[in-house]
C-alpha cells in the first residue's frame, strides 16, 4: 500500500473517531442537563397561576409544586439532588480511568451509556409513578453520576490514541464542544416538555444516550492498530516549548508514523504496561492543572445547575424562556474552547493562555451580576462573553493539556497513562464540580449577588494555581531555556 492511500485512510479513521466520540460525549452533557431545567418546574410561584377548582389540598403558596421541592429549603433539597450526581462523580472519577485502561474502550464507553440512559429515565419515570421521595430522586441522580464517569477518560483517550501533538489544541478546542453543544440540546429538549410534562423531559434524553451506546458497541475503533495503521506520534527529541513541549505551530496534526511502516513491536510493547495513580501524579504539571481545574470547573457547574432558575428569579422568565436564554452561555462556551485552542497553539502556552482567559473572567461575572439582566441585548451579550471566559479554560485543561500530559515525553512512550491522567485532572476538577452547585445551594437564599462573589473568588484561585507554569513559559518566551527534567 503506498503513502497516498495510508495518508487517505488514516485521515478517514481520525474523522470518523472525531464523530463518533463528538456524538457520544454530547449525549453524556445532553442527559445531565435536564435537571436544570426541570428546578424551575418542580418549584414556582405559585401566586401567579390559576388554581384548578378541582385540586385537593389547601396550601394556596404550594399548590403547583412538586413535593418534596414544594417546601421553603426547595433550595438546599436542588442542592442535595445535584450534589448526589456530582458527588459520585468526583469519587468514580478517579477510579474510572484505571478501568479505562485495563478495559475495551468500546465495551467501557458502550455499558456506561446503557447504564446511563437507564437512570436518566428513572429520574423521568417519578413524574409517571408520582414519587415524591427525595431519597429516590438523590439515589437515582447518585448512580447515574458513577456511570457517567465511563464518559469523559475513555473518548480522551480514544481521541488520543488516533492524534499526535500538532495543532491539537484547536483539533480538542473544536471537538471539545460537544459539552456545549450537549447542554444546549439538552435544554432545548427538556425545555420542550418541562411545562406539559417534565418527566419527558429526562426519558427523551435517556433514550438518545442509550442509542449512542449503541452506536458505539457497533462502529468505535479504539486505535489505529486495530485496522492496521500505526500509533501518532505525540512529542519529538528536540521539543523547546516552555511547559507542555507541544510541537510547533507548523507541525501538522497528520504527521505521524502512520505513513511508515517501520515502527518496530519492540517499542510498542516495551511501554504497554498501565501507570500507576501515584506516577500519574508526578508528571510535571498534572498538580496543578488539576487544583485549577478543581474551581474553574466549580464556576462553570454552577452556571450549568443553575443559571436556569436564576435567569427565572431575576429576570421573571417562565421555566422555558429562562432554560432557551441559559443556551447562550454554552454558545459562548463553544467559542471559548476553539479561541483557547487555537492561541495556545499558537503561543506554545496552555497555562497563559488559561490564566488570561480566568482573570478577564473576574469582572465580566461581577458586571454581568450588576447589569446583565437590564435589557434583552445586555442579557444576551453578557452570557456569551461570561460563556466563553468561563468555558474556555475549562475546556482547554480537560482536552488538549490532558492530552499533552497524559502523553508526556517522561512516559517514555507509554500511551497507556492517558486515560489515568485524564481522569486524575477531571476527577479533581469534579470535586469542585460538585462544590459549586452545593455551595450556590446554601448561599442563594442570603441572596444571588454572594453566589457571584463565591464564584469570583474562585476564579481568582483559579489563576494563582497556574503562577508557577505560567512564570515558567514566560521565561521560555523570553530566550530563558528551561531545565531539564530527568
Amino acid at each position: 500500500m503506498n503513502n497516498g492511500l495510508i495518508f487517505y485512510s488514516l485521515c478517514r479513521y481520525r474523522g470518523f473517531t472525531l464523530f463518533l466520540t463528538f456524538l457520544f460525549y454530547t449525549s453524556y452533557h445532553l442527559s445531565r442537563k435536564p435537571i436544570s431545567i426541570v428546578k424551575s418546574e418542580l418549584h414556582k410561584n405559585c401566586s401567579t397561576l390559576i388554581r384548578p377548582p378541582n385540586l385537593n389540598g389547601t396550601d394556596n403558596e404550594t399548590w403547583c409544586d412538586w413535593a418534596p421541592f414544594d417546601q421553603d429549603n426547595y433550595q438546599t433539597l436542588f442542592g442535595a439532588v445535584d450534589n448526589s450526581f456530582l458527588v459520585a462523580y468526583a469519587i468514580g472519577m478517579f477510579f474510572s480511568g484505571i478501568f479505562g485502561e485495563r478495559v475495551p474502550l468500546r465495551y467501557y464507553l458502550t455499558t456506561g451509556m446503557l447504564l446511563s440512559g437507564l437512570f436518566t429515565c428513572l429520574f423521568g419515570l417519578g413524574f409517571y409513578w408520582n414519587i415524591h421521595s427525595i431519597w429516590y430522586y438523590a439515589f437515582v441522580q447518585a448512580m447515574n453520576g458513577l456511570v457517567q464517569t465511563t464518559g469523559w477518560p475513555a473518548v480522551v483517550a480514544c481521541v488520543g490514541n488516533w492524534f499526535g501533538k500538532g495543532k491539537r489544541g484547536f483539533i480538542m478546542g473544536v471537538w471539545n464542544s460537544h459539552t456545549s453543544v450537549g447542554n444546549i440540546l439538552g435544554s432545548l429538549i427538556a425545555g420542550i416538555f418541562v411545562s406539559s410534562a417534565w418527566g419527558m423531559s429526562f426519558i427523551v434524553p435517556g433514550i438518545i444516550i442509550a442509542s449512542t451506546g449503541i452506536l458505539c458497541f457497533f462502529f468505535l475503533v479504539e486505535k489505529p492498530e486495530d485496522v492496521g495503521c500505526s500509533p501518532p506520534q505525540h512529542h519529538e527529541d528536540n521539543e523547546k516549548e516552555p511547559l507542555l513541549q507541544n510541537s510547533s505551530s507548523s507541525e501538522e496534526i497528520f504527521s505521524s508514523p502512520g505513513l511508515s511502516n517501520s515502527i518496530s513491536s519492540e517499542s510498542t510493547e516495551e511501554h504497554t504496561e498501565a501507570i500507576s495513580f501515584c506516577g500519574a501524579l508526578r508528571i510535571p504539571g498534572v498538580m496543578e492543572f488539576s487544583l485549577c481545574l478543581l474551581f474553574a470547573k466549580l464556576v462553570s457547574y454552577t452556571f450549568l445547575y443553575w443559571l436556569p432558575l436564576y435567569i427565572s428569579n431575576v429576570a421573571h422568565f417562565d421555566p422555558k424562556e429562562a432554560g432557551d436564554m441559559s443556551t447562550l452561555f454554552d454558545v459562548g462556551g463553544i467559542v471559548g474552547g476553539v479561541v483557547a485552542g487555537l492561541v495556545s497553539d499558537q503561543t506554545g502556552g496552555r497555562a497563559s493562555t488559561c490564566c488570561v482567559m480566568l482573570i478577564v473572567a473576574a469582572p465580566m461575572l461581577f458586571l454581568y451580576n450588576h447589569i446583565g439582566q437590564h435589557s434583552l441585548a445586555t442579557t444576551i451579550g453578557m452570557l456569551l462573553v461570561c460563556g466563553a471566559l468561563v468555558n474556555g479554560p475549562y475546556a482547554l485543561i480537560t482536552t488538549a493539556v490532558s492530552a499533552d500530559l497524559g502523553t508526556h515525553e517522561s512516559l517514555s512512550g507509554n500511551s497507556r497513562a492517558l486515560s489515568t491522567v485524564t481522569a486524575i485532572i477531571d476527577g479533581t476538577g469534579s470535586i469542585g464540580a460538585a462544590l459549586g452547585p452545593l455551595l450556590a445551594g446554601v448561599i442563594s437564599p442570603t441572596g444571588w449577588n454572594n453566589v457571584f462573589f463565591m464564584l469570583i473568588t474562585a476564579d481568582i484561585l483559579a489563576c494563582l494555581l497556574l503562577s508557577r507554569l505560567v512564570y515558567k513559559e514566560v521565561r521560555g518566551w523570553c530566550g530563558h531555556s528551561p531545565r531539564q527534567r530527568g
